[in-house]
């Protein structure tokens, strides 16, 4: 329903929170006719967006943008007094010690936008949340306050580097308070997101994006247990893994690598939690995210025992860190989850010198976490050791046994998590290459 006053075609969506989820979303809103007030409350962000500069890499954000900006989407600081219908995109994080979910920003914004709601306004939660928050949290807030609006949860599935186009080709799931609420979401999202799931409460959609995260930790957490057992029992995990899907019916077994990100490190506790409130603890959901935690650690202590053997003391010792964000394909330069960080925390002042190199992250958050900013070359030159942590395709292109030979002091060490360097590095006999899983 337009409120009165509203133009032809309806009124203003806000979109609190731009970041990698809310800022694609406002754009692809924009983009097909709609009216997007983009509210974000760090100054800095807001500054660089109404500059026209993303804060942050993901394909034809920062084109669209430049196409909407002062048109259709524009940025402040705060909502607009009046609203047909907000989507809140805010962080949602878990604490670093004890794991329970961190819901301030959400309140936050839930506070934000009461003023500014009626009951015909559609207010969405995007944000990935515990289930039962949008029932018990955000509508509990919204009716203190005096108002009871259309409400639903409409999960983000998308992969960032994909985001743009993944968000008009996935399903979008939708899962509102009452049937006038999931209407007026399914209008919302017809334009951006014309493949649509409904689903019978907030709940049921709450809990559809924590599976599917939680399930993408546990298939990939197989495969990093299968390398972990192959190494003890000095067996090849990838032989294995390659050997057990060929040819054979049944799900694929995951390639050993690091499961990082925003969300595959916390989406899994989120589950946890909210299953642990009805009194179910989730054995399965727990011990994947346990296992994949292990990578990074069982990494540094490949780099640990080959200086080791390598009779480089560590105080002496170079390593470059190949992958600062969390993924190298498809690239991003998120640094949240990123495997780079736990590497900092198990080496940073253990070592002589402790590099990072990525082709996407910038100098600075590269500094931020911890490492030394350098190029490619730059890194690897008098290195001891390179650790590769992403499955960037660059990599597999640019270290090569020739710049390894060149570049670094004799005796090199090659940690390589996800094995984008077996072809070039495996069968070197002057190069110490390690891949995670390989226990020959």
């Amino acid at each position: 329903m337009n409120h009165p006053g509203a133009p032809p075609g309806g009124g203003p969506i806000a979109v609190i929170g731009l970041g990698y989820v809310g800022l694609p979303l406002a754009l692809s809103f924009a983009r097909q006719g709609r009216t997007v007030v983009g509210v974000e409350t760090d100054p800095e962000v807001r500054s660089s967006l109404a500059a026209g500069h993303p804060r942050f890499h993901e394909p034809l954000v920062a084109e669209l943008l430049r196409e909407q900006l002062g048109k259709r989407f524009t940025v402040a600081a705060e909502p607009p007094s009046w609203l047909e219908a907000v989507v809140i995109c805010v962080g949602t994080a878990v604490d670093p010690e004890t794991k329970r979910p961190n819901l301030a920003h959400l309140r936050s914004a839930v506070d934000a936008i009461a003023p500014r709601v009626d009951d015909d306004t559609l207010v969405v939660i995007r944000s990935t949340v515990p289930v039962g928050t949008t029932r018990n949290l955000v509508r509990a807030r919204l009716r203190d306050r005096g108002v009871d609006p259309l409400l639903a949860f409409c999960p983000e599935r998308t992969i960032q580097g994909r985001a743009m186009v993944e968000l008009s080709e996935l399903p979008q799931v939708i899962g509102a308070i009452d049937e006038r609420s999931l209407a007026r979401a399914k209008e919302l999202y017809a334009p951006v997101a014309p493949d649509q799931v409904p689903v019978s409460s907030p709940e049921a959609a709450e809990l559809v994006k924590l599976v599917c995260n939680a399930h993408t930790d546990l298939i990939y957490g197989f495969g990093n247990e299968v390398a972990l057992i192959a190494e003890a029992l000095g067996v090849d995990a990838s032989e294995v893994i390659a050997s057990a899907n060929l040819r054979y019916p049944r799900p694929d077994l995951c390639r050993p690598g690091y499961v990082g990100g925003s969300c595959l490190t916390k989406d899994p506790y989120l589950l946890a939690h909210s299953a642990e409130e009805a009194g179910y603890h989730p054995p399965m959901v727990v011990a994947a995210r346990e296992v994949n935690e292990r990578v990074p650690r069982a990494a540094v202590q490949h780099v640990l025992a080959a200086l080791a053997s390598a009779g480089r003391p560590l105080k002496d010792a170079k390593v470059l860190v190949c992958g600062v964000a969390y993924k190298g394909h498809p690239e991003t330069d998120d640094v949240r989850g990123s495997a780079a960080i736990d590497v900092v925390r198990l080496l940073g002042g253990r070592v002589a010198e402790l590099a990072g190199h990525d082709y996407v992250v910038g100098a600075e958050p590269t500094a931020r976490i911890g490492l030394i900013p350098a190029s490619l070359d730059e890194g690897m030159a008098d290195a001891d050791a390179v650790l590769v942590l992403v499955d960037h395709p660059r990599y597999a292109r640019e270290i090569t046994a020739e710049a390894v030979r060149a570049r670094m002091r004799p005796s090199a060490t090659v940690v390589d998590i996800w094995g984008v360097l077996q072809d070039e590095l495996g069968a070197l006999p002057d190069v110490d290459y390690r891949r995670l899983g390989n226990g020959r």
